[in-house]
């Protein structure tokens, strides 16, 4: 009787496993490709029409992840003096008497705001992807451009020509990625390849909002 492992088809070597390869709107134009022949005398000519589809392709993506960005508002030539009451007490209601001595002491909001003036700006923030960093639209948030951006750190980003603002991280081949934070699902990273136009303008140090 023939050994039923003999009857049994050979199996190929290597093959593609399930799953495996490159996920589909992946890739330097973020959808499937094909093989194609070309004329070799076009061959540079497609090379190039190529890539800047595929730079288009990269900047409409990033773009669906980026928040616009408000107006620009740099500080007056000269900040006033602000002198106002910071109350040490932590009051469910109302508003501290005064009289209570609980003024620990006098708050400038330009000061605790602000650590260089001559290089420090308000942008106003638009789209929620920072949402659960705090950062709601029509915040107006510090940016100081002296500051050197880390990973960690809350920036204002320039991506393909668009500005916006995200949470500055680091990719595995140490590239630069920007992070949202809105856990909706809306927002994804952004990933910086080398064909992408990227530069951080400043860090956001701080941020402000009126309620009324």
């Amino acid at each position: 009787m023939e050994n039923e492992r003999d009857n049994q088809a050979p199996k190929k070597a290597g093959g593609r496993r399930p799953g495996s390869g490159r996920k589909l709107g992946t890739g330097n134009y973020l959808e499937p490709t094909t093989v194609l022949r070309v004329p070799v005398s076009q061959k540079l000519v497609l090379i190039d029409f190529l890539e800047a589809y595929a730079k288009k392709q990269r900047a409409q993506s990033s773009r669906a992840n980026l928040d616009g960005i408000g107006e620009f508002e740099q500080l007056p030539e000269a900040l006033s003096k602000l002198d106002i009451s910071l109350y040490q007490s932590k009051v469910a209601a109302g508003f501290p008497s005064p009289a209570d001595d609980h003024v620990e002491k006098r708050l400038d909001p330009n000061e605790y705001l602000i650590d260089q003036e001559e290089s420090t700006f308000f942008i106003t923030i638009q789209g929620e992807s920072m949402l659960e960093a705090g950062l709601l639209p029509g915040d107006k948030a510090v940016v100081d451009k002296s500051k050197t951006a880390e990973v960690g750190d809350i920036v204002l980003a320039m991506v393909d020509g668009e500005f916006t603002i995200k949470t500055l991280a680091k990719q595995k081949d140490g590239n630069p990625k920007l992070l949202p934070a809105n856990s909706s699902g809306k927002y994804t990273p952004i990933i910086i390849t080398g064909e992408m136009q990227f530069e951080i303008f400043g860090v956001v140090i701080g941020s402000f909002r009126r309620f009324k």
